[in-house]
């Protein structure tokens, strides 16, 4: 994601600052990415004109809604949940994208050191350029000084890095399939020797087959390079297989936080079983497996207390009071719910 404009650049460095930035004592020692009581809302209200002659109100729109997480370097934190539940707000956000309402992000390094990777190949590469001039864009925006046949070289190196001939270049983006129009976009993402991307669903416009080996180098290119991963994905198989650590969202908040072998053999929140029992199982194919039930609440108007208690099979009175925070610490896992904070101390639910 080459910054497009020296005043974009500026802007972007700003937005990852962030208030608190300054002090780099803030930031724990190995983390590169602090995320603090982020928020981000969207006014969503009708036309002024509308308002006035319908007697409608402001209508806010809460995309993200307190979120917190740490990214330590080397690690892949992967946000899942439904559609809609914030993920792809949340990378807009990091990436300096979207201003955030509220909140803080502070990344320990160079704004410029980060980059996206985005989820359409097809409409994140533009059709007019040649491959070779996507890929030089970023080192001709980030180091204009770089000699020519530098950048050149250096677009030969990243296409063969990706899996694709040098000979590429003089290529247009329609002439590839999804898979390869994707390991470019990889390419030009490490154009700028990055050392965070942002995964937004990189795999989810692919065929099944084509995600395998995507996901392969992307875990090759993280060994060898030492890159760090925000991963979004809606797909718990495909972060299974990427992730030292998954948050699950649900409508604009993390409900969990957990190592990813400890949330697949022992899930705290309700909403996390329900995704987990939607995987295929191979060993159980014809298992009974409950439906979710209920549609997710709209995020103009949540649902008081618990946002999911609509759709919980444990919610008991409390869980359409009061909202759970996940300052909860359960077998030291972080859920935000107040049937798992009662099951481990032993607590009823019937108030």
């Amino acid at each position: 994601m080459p910054p497009r404009s020296t005043a974009h650049r500026q802007r972007r460095r700003r937005l990852l600052a962030g208030p608190g930035r300054s002090n780099r004592m803030n930031i724990r020692p190995n983390a590169i990415l602090e995320v603090d009581a982020l928020e981000r809302r969207f006014d969503v209200s009708a036309p002024w004109l509308n308002r006035m002659i319908e007697g409608k109100p402001r209508r806010t729109l809460r995309a993200v809604d307190g979120v917190d997480f740490v990214i330590q370097r080397g690690q892949t934190l992967a946000l899942v949940g439904e559609s809609g539940c914030g993920k792809s707000t949340i990378a807009k956000l990091v990436t300096g994208l979207h201003p955030p309402s509220g909140g803080k992000i502070r990344f320990n390094g160079d704004p410029d050191r980060m980059q996206m990777i985005f989820q359409d190949p097809f409409a994140s590469l533009n059709p007019r350029w040649r491959v070779g001039r996507i890929i030089a864009e970023p080192l001709r925006t980030l180091r204009p000084e770089t000699p020519a046949e530098r950048v050149a070289a250096r677009v030969d190196e990243l296409l063969r890095t990706v899996g694709l001939a040098a000979a590429d270049g003089l290529k247009f983006p329609h002439e590839f399939s999804g898979g390869q129009r994707q390991r470019i976009s990889i390419a030009r993402a490490l154009a700028g020797e990055p050392e965070f991307l942002v995964c937004d669903e990189p795999t989810s416009a692919l065929d099944v087959s084509v995600q395998a080996q995507v996901l392969n180098l992307m875990k090759k290119l993280q060994k060898d390079m030492g890159l760090t991963y925000l991963f979004i994905s809606h797909d718990l198989s495909v972060v299974r297989h990427m992730a030292d650590v998954i948050a699950v969202m649900y409508l604009g908040r993390i409900v969990e936080i957990q190592p990813t072998a400890d949330l697949f053999a022992s899930p705290l929140h309700p909403y996390t079983r329900l995704l987990l029992d939607t995987i295929p199982d191979l060993d159980a194919p014809k298992r009974d497996r409950a439906p979710m039930g209920g549609e997710v609440p709209s995020p103009v108007s949540p649902p008081s207390g618990c946002s999911f208690h609509p759709r919980c099979p444990l919610a008991f009175d409390r869980c359409k009071r009061e909202r759970p925070e996940r300052r909860a610490q359960v077998h030291e896992r972080r859920v935000a719910c107040f049937a798992a904070e009662a099951t481990s101390t032993g607590e009823t639910t019937d108030t």
